[in-house]
């Protein structure tokens, strides 16, 4: 048991307890507020003059999937042989003791959405894990979460040095309807033969995998930098009747009156990095402001390795210096990501019931280039702790 005491605490709710406590049982928040009583057997901790904020998610990286300081031995987020590649899972490759992830944690940031890259047009499922631990398993959230899937420049350049389709924006259209007709045919097949087992049609690994996005149990996860692929991405959608994320959306500015009437969540970046290719032309920190003034969900990702996981917050600080509002630069690293991935009944606020994953700064994150983390909790669990 932990109880936190004397912090100003952003529940992320809407409400701001200026000198608030937080209890912590079994793993899970139990009690928040003022005027609370620590149980006698809790590990007290006094946050006085401190920040207590939910601990930060990023909607999409590759954590654990391109290891720190290793070449080939390490690069594990790409299966570029085959453009359709739906049956691959991310919990297969990822390595938690990748030094990347005490980083990541010691930082501030408690879970990550990771997963394949974006080599093939359907590159697999992404998971939603916690960011400590030595043994995936036992990290997971939510497995799947996501079906990855990308539009533009990399499946081109991929397939075009191997000299076999697709090398057009057509042709990763083309490939990506003609593997969910695929899907939907095969998903026939199993209905008839619950009646007549006869019919049942030859197991299909990559076809089963797609089940879960044509059942709406997980959307497609869409790398999509470019205005025209991010309509692109929401045609194919609409097609086949699919819940969908729109990731990256560097473009999303320029449409962003398209996006708020489409009604889906933008997860925006990695907007530090420099405009390594030509989709990127349009990078900008005011993506997330235009985005939110027009009334898109935004949140902020790192796609980790491109930035650290752990320059989270200054990414979204970097959103307020180009005029994001605080709150909602706050919101696009906790609660927002948590509601457009669909694990905001676990994480993303200091609300009872909720997990209790919870970091305490000894000033402004997103503010104070000097911050530091003063006390990361994940599962009730004290994991980093300031050396005084």
């Amino acid at each position: 048991m932990i109880f936190i005491k004397n912090g100003r605490i952003f529940t992320m709710t809407g409400e701001v307890i200026e000198n608030g406590s937080v209890l912590i049982d079994n793993g899970k928040i139990a009690e928040v507020g003022e005027d609370l009583v620590a149980p006698l057997d809790a590990e007290v901790i006094d946050a006085d003059g401190k920040m207590v904020l939910p601990g930060f998610i990023d909607a999409h990286c590759h954590i654990g999937m391109w290891e720190e300081g290793m070449g080939f031995e390490g690069d594990d987020g790409n299966e570029w042989v085959d453009p359709v590649t739906p049956h691959l899972r991310a919990i297969d490759a990822i390595n938690p003791m990748d030094e990347a992830f005490k980083e990541a944690y010691t930082g501030g940031v408690t879970t990550a959405v990771t997963g394949p890259g974006s080599a093939n047009v359907i590159g697999g499922m992404f998971v939603a894990i916690k960011t400590c631990g030595k043994r995936v398993d036992d990290m997971i959230l939510k497995e799947p979460v996501a079906m990855k899937i990308a539009f533009g420049e990399n499946p081109k350049r991929v397939y075009e040095s191997q000299k076999k389709s697709p090398i057009t924006r057509m042709a990763t259209a083309a490939v990506l309807r003609e593997t969910l007709y695929k899907a939907k045919v095969y998903q026939e097949k199993k209905e008839k033969a619950k009646d007549d087992p006869s019919k049942m049609p030859e197991f299909d690994m990559k076809m089963e995998a797609l089940l879960k996005v044509l059942n709406k149990e997980i959307p497609l996860k869409a790398h999509a930098h470019r205005a025209d692929d991010i309509f692109t991405a929401l045609r194919i959608a609409k097609e086949f009747d699919l819940d969908i994320t729109l990731d990256h959306c560097t473009e999303g500015h320029l449409i962003a009156d398209y996006l708020k009437d489409e009604g889906r969540g933008a997860i925006v970046g990695p907007t530090l990095s420099n405009r390594s290719k030509v989709e990127l032309r349009n990078l900008t920190f005011d993506t997330p402001r235009i985005l939110h003034e027009a009334g898109v969900k935004i949140a902020i990702m790192t796609d980790s390795p491109v930035i650290p996981l752990h320059y989270l917050p200054i990414c979204a600080g970097l959103a307020v210096k180009s005029g994001l509002d605080e709150m909602e630069a706050l919101k696009a690293i906790t609660i927002n990501p948590a509601e457009i991935v669909g694990i905001d009944d676990r994480v993303g606020s200091i609300e009872v019931g909720k997990d209790a994953d919870i970091v305490i700064f000894d000033g402004n994150p997103i503010k104070d280039i000097d911050c530091k983390t003063y006390t990361t909790i994940i599962d009730g669990e004290i994991v980093y702790k300031m050396d005084k």
